[in-house]
């Protein structure tokens, strides 16, 4: 008789971590009750979301260049930025050699859109038809200053890899809806013009010391979309039936054996990757979209592993129940030729992700969708390198940026928080990445203080022992 999986739930090791009083009343409660410690919980409280999309421009948009107006540094033009407005902030070593730190105004012009009158730069007319709908936080700040602990502490909570992404922490917290598909979907897209594209690990979606089963699963442009997923050559359906029934079968007797999660969480995997043979090719198959479609999207939809395309497959996704779907566009790094650079990255995500906001809009499920748009940081006023009234570039920068929500939940046509005349210090309503953590969490309808997992003798949490509900975005 196949093991039940509420009892298999904790090995000897999992079990004993998890009781204070070794063999006391929790320990016997979890015995009687297995389900107290199952790993996917329903939401705490009633949701506003059923999925996040998160849309992440990795490299650092420049918060002065696309939402952030600040008219009153033209006159500043390559005048020094005040030691005052800087106040020692430590400097990264592309920038601390400089003699000066020119103000580079936005050579781009900015205007007010929708009833909301939303500013937004000239380089992102799509997005500006949708001022009304989203809720742009220009006062976002984070402690890291360079990109991989950036991007790592965005997505796990900690600048140092090990620990679950996002995404597997909301697999791990509400499991999935669609059972031929994984909780937690993964994309990279690449620029369409010359850029500096700085690498992504797999750490960022990576499990951590979750269970593996809530690891993210990449998509990628090839002739398989998940990888090593098709059968080889000779191999049937029916013949990877039986081989999995085989390896099950072996697996549930180290199982009962050993009682360790890991080895149901193995036949979980085995078992979801059957499941995915007959529903991922179905989906990732963009050939029955209807040329309108493509049109909407943009002239890169119809090339595989673009960012157009991996927007129409995220819209696909959040139609079959996928619970958390973040597509990565790299080539937001612009220290030098930052004009040129970041009207390039526009061509390749403006179109496409206004594309992606209409459908989910047109269709209801913006309603129970949060998408989210931004990089891991912002970029400085100051000029990287030779200032020119047509050219600069920007050095990373931790004290602020802007990133946008949009969908359930969340203010339409709104601004929250405000920087200084230079776009360089936090003046109102601070946002910690930790507090945009919780917040989305929140959405979901998940408490981030007790959304929780106990390793090696401490309970862990994406927010680790910070964050606050960012009030002033909900609806």
């Amino acid at each position: 008789m196949d093991a039940d999986p509420f009892q298999t739930a904790l090995s000897r090791r999992h079990f004993l971590s998890r009781t204070s009083a070794g063999l006391g009343a929790a320990a016997l409660a979890s015995l009687l009750n297995p389900r107290l410690f199952a790993t996917t919980t329903a939401p705490h409280f009633a949701p506003k979301a059923r999925r996040i999309i998160w849309l992440t421009q990795a490299g650092a948009p420049s918060q002065l260049d696309l939402f952030d107006h600040k008219p009153g540094l033209a006159p500043l033009y390559d005048q020094d930025l005040p030691d005052s407005i800087r106040d020692g902030q430590r400097l990264t070593g592309m920038t601390s050699g400089q003699k000066r730190f020119p103000v580079a105004p936005s050579v781009f012009k900015f205007s007010q859109h929708g009833k909301s009158g939303l500013w937004l730069s000239e380089l992102l007319p799509h997005t500006a038809k949708f001022a009304d709908d989203i809720c742009v936080i220009r006062s976002l700040h984070t402690e890291a200053i360079n990109h991989d602990p950036a991007m790592t502490l965005l997505q796990t909570g900690h600048q140092i890899g090990g620990r679950p992404a996002f995404g597997s922490w909301v697999s791990y917290g509400l499991g999935s809806e669609n059972a031929e598909l994984p909780a937690f979907v993964a994309m990279i897209s690449r620029p369409s013009g010359p850029t500096n594209a700085q690498p992504l690990h797999e750490r960022m979606w990576s499990s951590g010391f979750l269970p593996t089963r809530h690891q993210g699963v990449r998509f990628s442009s090839g002739p398989d979309p998940v990888l090593f997923l098709s059968n080889p050559p000779g191999i049937t359906t029916a013949r990877r039936r039986a081989m999995l029934d085989d390896t099950a079968a072996l697996n549930r007797i180290k199982l009962a054996e050993y009682q360790d999660p890991e080895t149901q969480a193995r036949i979980d995997q085995y078992e979801m990757a059957f499941r995915m043979q007959a529903a991922v090719p179905e989906l990732a198959d963009l050939s029955k979209e209807p040329a309108d479609i493509f049109d909407r999207y943009g002239p890169e939809s119809k090339k595989p592993g673009t960012y157009a395309a991996n927007c129409i497959l995220a819209r696909r996704l959040a139609e079959r129940g996928v619970r958390f779907i973040q597509l990565y566009h790299r080539g937001w790094d612009q220290h030098n030729n930052l004009p040129s650079g970041i009207r390039s990255q526009c061509y390749d995500t403006d179109q496409p992700t206004a594309a992606l906001l209409a459908e989910l809009k047109e269709s209801g499920l913006l309603e129970d969708t949060l998408v989210i748009w931004g990089g891991e940081f912002g970029r400085t006023v100051y000029s990287q390198g030779t200032l020119t009234k047509d050219n600069y570039g920007r050095d990373h920068h931790p004290r602020c940026f802007s990133i946008w929500l949009a969908g359930a939940g969340v203010k339409r046509g709104h601004v929250f928080g405000e920087t200084d005349d230079f776009s360089y210090n936090i003046v109102k309503d601070p946002v910690h990445i930790h507090d945009l953590n919780a917040t989305a969490l929140h959405l979901l309808g998940l408490d981030h203080t007790r959304l929780v997992h106990r390793f090696q003798g401490r309970d862990y949490r994406l927010t680790d022992v910070h964050g606050e509900l960012v009030k002033g975005v909900l609806a």
